[in-house]
């Protein structure tokens, strides 16, 4: 049976047989209740197992501790078979690596051998890999398949925009270096054969992934879903809103991880103009980050607003409270530009609370402008402002908006999402070709009477690879070691003034 692109979306929710009892390796720099990327992750690999696939987890420990690596195994939800096989394991891998300042619960994983997931995992090669957001896990992966014998089909999702974030963390002109090697680094390794497949979330990331030079029979759009069960207008909590705003002011939220690329300092500067015009609001801040110091940093950007109580910060919300703080909002400000999609800004849509944002990234193609909610350009702060006032203040227009956003929050589901993916992986199951050995590949500049001998050759073979895998990720660890340094300089420079 071969599987054609025609039939990933002309079979609708029908699960692909051929998956079922398959081994499938899933590395993720973030796994739980983390971010956005994470939630996707998680909603995946559910689907995933509850359709009978063996999905081996491999990720970055949370925090730190004495074990490097660690292993959980526990049954996996009920297969759809009717047979009589046993369930899969819901295995998980941990490493640990180095946790990143400025997001304690995101971390760069020290050097791994993909031999060891694999006997950490399935005792053996996987039927097929699966990234999600590859950046120093993700990486190592990819590098070291390149000099596999057998080389594992990959698929990978493109949901986190990295070289935005050193455009921002990075000093002038380190900046564009920075971009730079990221996307040279990202195309050189998703341009490689064993690479089936690079989902992208928006066009955005496409034209990034082109310049790259990502070739364009890999990508695909794949959009995330929305729990529309979870996130609606059903969990607006008219005692929570009295708590809030005992005047009836405008509540507006805003749902974030608390970081300095997620746009803070531009939303503080909203909430300032807006406090400076007169305008009754309560801001609504959801999201935590396991380092104090970011946490006060983003806090005092706020100024006096905090102390007047027009701020309020909730730290991390999961499950109901979180759909309880969507939902309680009358407006939500998306002020971040490093989104590839933004799930809070659908799951906002979905609890029926128009989205003000800057036309920037993934929100650009979510937000219907004048329809769901407002796009601005991404530096224009005079009009950001204009829009709040002009919606907060038109109830009737507000509303309008609200079902047109809880609308198109309706269309967007994780199981179509994650459906679409299954059928992917199959293809690539049903395609996989006989791979070339890693040796016959690789060009040895040395004389050919030494080729003569198996032993030398082995060898050469061997310290070339080993020469490649710590060029890159020599490569990797610089530029996310820059990444750190810099964060640490300029918390040190705050420090001394």
């Amino acid at each position: 049976m071969e599987i054609s692109p025609g039939e990933t979306t002309s079979n609708s929710l029908e699960f692909p047989s051929i998956l079922k009892g398959k081994k499938l390796l899933l590395a993720t720099e973030s796994f739980g209740p983390v971010n956005g990327v994470s939630r996707t992750t998680l909603n995946l690999v559910t689907y995933l197992r509850s359709q009978g696939v063996n999905v081996a987890v491999v990720a970055p420990e949370i925090s730190t501790g004495a074990d490097s690596t660690h292993v959980v195994a526990s049954p996996a939800s009920a297969s759809t078979d009717t047979d009589s096989t046993p369930a899969p394991e819901n295995i998980e891998v941990r490493l640990q690596g180095y946790p990143l300042p400025y997001n304690p619960e995101l971390s760069v994983v020290y050097p791994v051998r993909l031999s060891q997931l694999y006997a950490r995992t399935f005792q053996g090669p996987p039927d097929l890999i699966y990234l999600a957001s590859p950046a120093s896990l993700g990486f190592q992966v990819l590098l070291q398949l390149r000099q596999q014998q057998n080389r594992v089909p990959v698929l990978l999702n493109f949901q986190t925009d990295l070289s935005g974030y050193c455009e921002i963390l990075f000093p002038h002109p380190l900046d564009h270096w920075a971009v730079w090697v990221f996307r040279s680094v990202q195309g050189y390794l998703f341009r490689h054969p064993s690479v089936r497949t690079v989902f992208y979330p928006s066009l955005f990331v496409r034209r990034y992934l082109e310049k790259a030079g990502v070739q364009d029979n890999k990508m695909m759009n794949l959009r995330r879903g929305v729990n529309c069960e979870m996130f609606n207008q059903k969990k607006r909590d008219e005692n929570m809103r009295k708590q809030l705003a005992p005047n009836g002011e405008l509540i507006l939220v805003c749902v974030s991880r608390l970081a300095p690329e997620k746009g803070f300092e531009f939303l503080s500067e909203v909430v300032k103009k807006l406090d400076e015009r007169s305008f009754k609001f309560k801001l609504l801040v959801v999201g935590g980050n396991k380092n104090p110091e970011v946490v006060k940093e983003i806090r005092d950007m706020f100024g006096h607003l905090n102390e007047e109580g027009k701020v309020t910060f909730t730290g991390m919300l999961k499950g109901e409270e979180l759909a309880r703080a969507y939902a309680v909002g009358d407006l939500f400000l998306h002020c971040s530009i490093t989104e590839t999609f933004g799930l809070v800004v659908l799951e906002s849509m979905a609890s029926g609370v128009p989205v003000i944002a800057r036309d920037e990234g993934g929100p650009s193609e979510i937000v219907a402008d004048g329809k769901s909610g407002y796009l601005v350009a991404p530096h224009d702060l005079e009009t950001f402002v204009d829009k709040v006032v002009k919606l907060g203040g038109d109830n009737h227009l507000r509303e309008q908006m609200a079902l047109e956003s809880r609308k198109m929050g309706e269309d967007a589901t994780w199981e179509k999402i994650n459906n679409r993916v299954a059928w992917k992986l199959a293809e690539a199951l049903e395609q996989r070709p006989e791979q070339q050995t890693a040796e016959n590949n690789i060009a040895i500049p040395v004389y050919s009477w030494l080729l003569l001998s198996p032993e030398l050759r082995g060898y050469l073979t061997s310290l070339l690879v080993d020469m490649r895998l710590v060029g890159g990720l020599g490569i990797i660890v610089g530029v996310w070691g820059g990444l750190v340094a810099t964060w640490l300089a300029v918390q040190s420079s705050f420090s001394r003034s």
